[in-house]
């Protein structure tokens, strides 16, 4: 192993260790021998069969028969979540011919950030995690299950879906992507229609129909943020299975792959069975570390320095950003897709896709093989690629290189010999700049005069005024977990874009967050504690100098600290973003939650005293 692989996942284990042995000690006490339903009383076991087929019916009544919760994201407004309609009868059907039974539990909802961007209902975007993850729990409470199959796939719904998940930790579960669309347009042709819109030099049909290029199918989009960020993240932990992650939707291999997932929950949730493998052993100190080194290899989306942090936490791990950022330090960057390079997802896949990067990620010493996955104990069966043989699935080992080196490359000959993020300090806070994304490495050095906004709106004002046309770094503060609910601020990247390419100094500074895809402006995002919370952004002021250098890790106000001692800090209405379009009932969530680096959540506040 990589020394500082290994420094990192001893510190986690050292700082994990009261939390995770209490966690994994409940989780295996909860663990029995027996199917779970056979305890119930016989009217509520009744209540389970009443439902059921006389099929299914006989099969509950076994007691050698597992019993398989379905919890689903589905839906057909969003696209990535489209296909998962097909999936309950797939699965169904697998499961008994294996011989359990499998049982739709609950649907947990799934809003698109695509749609949603710039939004007021947005703001209720990263709340909905938490709400995905109490969902889960409540459709495992009847505790009739055995085991579960978990769809899910982006950018809240996943991770939400695993920390609701992680609650029943003696069951064994699996994740079932869904897998991408097929490309459309590239990803810079989209962004320059996008740019020219802004500046006037094109019409709103013709932006209307080059978006309508680029997300055109049932799939996940193809650009390489959140929501493939998370599938890789699942892979990586080992909640997939093997090259799973990237099949393109509605395909027979992606059919053939659910078919197989179907059957492997039902081996692995036999009670009593020598293949039980329950989530809490899979999610373990190592695979999170794992998880983080594939997301620093592969310039991974931002978003997961929150998600995998509340992932972890609700397994008892306790992970924070300087373990994010040691290991981007010693992680060589071996993947260029948008907005990272030219490629898409379907371009990684084509190069070699998981099995390929995996499998240089662990030749160089920068994994731990020693895991337990869904598929069993090691990780060198995750170099191994999925193929179609007749109607299933057979896995065969992947090539030594690559199918295309502009793609993926090698930990001898990396495209950067440092991972994707950087974390900054200072006065400011902390925060996170995903420097993969910036064609410079000049652009991770910026010196400016602060603009400040209190709304991406007010941001957006000033654009269309003409008053961004000059050196600054914009302040776009209130935009955190318990201003608003911490929603993305893509939209501004666009305006941010054109100012920069008219030849002036850019940067952003956020307590908000970012797309994954968000790229080309160096940002300061996910900045703690944010301003509702008396971070230091609510006494910036237009003017002041801000320093954000990624090299030496600085996030820095210059102003003298006996005049930030003398200004009152400022106060900003937020009545009118917390109401309208439901936002309002998301108050007890927004009240209490944590800041960025402890994973924005509200579920785990209890942690040091009555932990999950």
């Amino acid at each position: 192993m990589h020394k500082s692989i290994q420094r990192v996942t001893n510190r986690i284990i050292e700082r994990s260790k009261s939390h995770r042995q209490k966690y994994l000690q409940k989780s295996d006490q909860a663990h029995e021998n027996v199917v779970f339903r056979k305890k119930l009383p016989c009217s509520n076991l009744a209540h389970t069969l009443a439902g059921c087929s006389s099929t299914c019916r006989t099969s509950m009544l076994d007691d050698s028969r597992p019993n398989i919760a379905i919890i689903s994201s589905y839906n057909d407004l969003v696209s990535a979540h489209q296909p998962y309609g097909q999936y309950p009868e797939i699965i169904k059907a697998a499961v008994e011919k294996s011989g359990g039974t499998a049982q739709f539990a609950g649907g947990v909802p799934a809003m698109c950030d695509g749609v949603t961007q710039g939004q007021a209902g947005m703001d209720m975007s990263l709340m909905s995690r938490d709400v995905i993850a109490m969902s889960t729990v409540i459709g495992l409470s009847h505790n009739v299950f055995d085991g579960a199959l978990l769809l899910g796939v982006c950018d809240k719904i996943l991770p939400g879906l695993l920390m609701g998940a992680l609650q029943f930790g003696h069951l064994p579960m699996m994740l079932i992507p869904a897998g991408p669309m097929t490309s459309g347009i590239v990803n810079a042709e989209k962004n320059k229609v996008r740019e020219a819109f802004a500046r006037g030099e094109t019409g709103y049909d013709e932006l209307l129909a080059s978006e309508v290029k680029a997300y055109h199918s049932p799939g996940t989009c193809t650009f390489y943020g959140t929501a493939n960020s998370n599938q890789l993240m699942a892979e990586m932990l080992g909640m997939h299975l093997p090259g799973s992650s990237f099949v393109n939707s509605g395909t027979k291999l992606r059919d053939a792959l659910t078919k197989s997932a179907a059957e492997q929950i039902t081996t692995l949730s036999h009670p009593g069975g020598n293949k039980h493998t329950p989530i809490a052993h899979v999610i373990s100190e190592k695979s999170v570390v794992n998880a983080m080194v594939g997301l620093m290899a592969t310039g991974g989306s931002t978003n997961e320095t929150m998600h995998l942090t509340a992932i972890a936490r609700a397994a008892g791990i306790c992970i924070d950003w300087d373990d994010f950022q040691e290991i981007s330090d010693n992680t060589p960057l071996l993947v260029r897709i948008y907005p990272n390079g030219r490629g898409d997802i379907n371009s990684f896949q084509k190069a070699g896709g998981m099995a390929i990067l995996i499998k240089e990620l662990l030749q160089g010493g920068l994994l731990h093989e020693d895991v337990q996955t869904v598929i069993g104990k090691g990780f060198k069966r995750y170099t191994q690629e999925p193929v179609l043989e007749n109607t299933s699935v057979h896995w065969h080992e992947s090539p030594d290189k690559s199918h295309d080196s502009t793609i993926i490359s090698t930990v001898s000959k990396p495209f950067e010999t440092v991972g994707g993020i950087k974390v900054l300090s200072g006065n400011l806070g902390r925060a996170i700049m995903k420097i993969s994304a910036l064609a410079n490495g000049d652009k991770t050095f910026v010196k400016a005069p602060a603009m400040v906004f209190n709304s991406q709106q007010e941001l957006e004002d000033a654009f269309d005024a003409g008053k961004l046309n000059r050196d600054m770094i914009a302040v776009v503060r209130f935009q955190g977990p318990r201003a608003i609910g911490m929603p993305e601020l893509h939209k501004l990247i666009t305006l941010l874009s054109i100012t920069m390419d008219r030849g002036h100094t850019v940067g952003l500074v956020t307590d908000g967050r970012l797309s994954g895809a968000s790229g080309k402006v160096p940002f300061a995002i996910h900045c703690t504690p944010e301003a509702m919370a008396g971070g230091l952004l609510n006494k910036v002021q237009d003017g002041d100098t801000i320093l954000m250098d990624a090299h030496r890790s600085i996030l820095e106000l210059q102003v003298e600290e006996a005049e930030l001692n003398g200004r009152t800090p400022f106060s900003y209405n937020l009545k009118s973003s917390r109401q309208g379009l439901g936002r309002k009932i998301f108050s007890p969530l927004r009240n209490n939650l944590e800041g960025a680096e402890k994973g924005a959540s509200s579920l785990f506040i209890d942690d040091d005293e009555n932990h999950l």
